[in-house]
């Protein structure tokens, strides 16, 4: 008689690098803590928010868990960007000076992903149904705020990320919880 080996949940490893990173980026751009600030992010964002969801994806791709492979992987990968964006801009290796609205357009591009990836949340719980609706709302709000200039809007995404990482906190905390008493102490909501 074989013994069926259980295979460890990867999600709330990579919902806790994203909301843990995005928390701490979302307070800086909602003006809660200083722009400077930004160089204590980028260890994080490349450790934890890009290496540790990467790694949650790939281990999705393991489980079989096409949402979690694609969602981990690509947002790992955006802190990455962000990371590289940051440290190669600031040192002169890449010239921004001319990019113009192009960071803009890329975060709004990253709302669009985030806007499909929330669809296919409606078959998930309600907590990663809301993780999504704030993330692809912060991406829009981050990313027209730099395309039409507008401060406000900025800061408006700086505080809706605040509550999307905290949600995504709460999403990793709830499934590791749950996992643990092996019953549901935090609720996540069926859909």
């Amino acid at each position: 008689m074989t013994e069926e080996v259980k295979i460890a949940n990867p999600a709330p490893l990579g919902l806790i690098g994203f909301g843990l990173t995005t928390v701490i980026l979302s307070l800086i751009n909602a003006g809660l803590l200083p722009a400077g600030g930004t160089a204590a992010v980028l260890p994080l964002a490349f450790a934890f928010g890009g290496l540790i969801q990467m790694i949650a994806g790939i281990l999705e791709f393991r489980c079989g868990n096409t949402f979690g492979m694609v969602a981990f992987l690509s947002y790992g990968a955006f802190w990455w960007w962000f990371c590289l964006l940051v440290l190669l801009g600031s040192n002169h290796v890449l010239d921004l000076s001319a990019a113009g609205t192009t960071i803009g357009a890329t975060l709004v591009g990253w709302g669009v992903f985030t806007l499909y990836m929330w669809v296919a949340t409606f078959r998930l719980n309600n907590a990663l149904w809301w993780v999504f609706l704030t993330l692809w709302v912060t991406f829009f709000l981050l990313g027209f705020g730099d395309l039409l200039g507008n401060a406000t809007l900025k800061v408006a995404g700086g505080y809706l990320g605040i509550v999307c990482g905290l949600l995504a906190i709460y999403t990793s905390f709830a499934t590791v919880t749950n996992a643990t008493f092996n019953r549901t102490v935090l609720p996540l909501g069926p859909r």
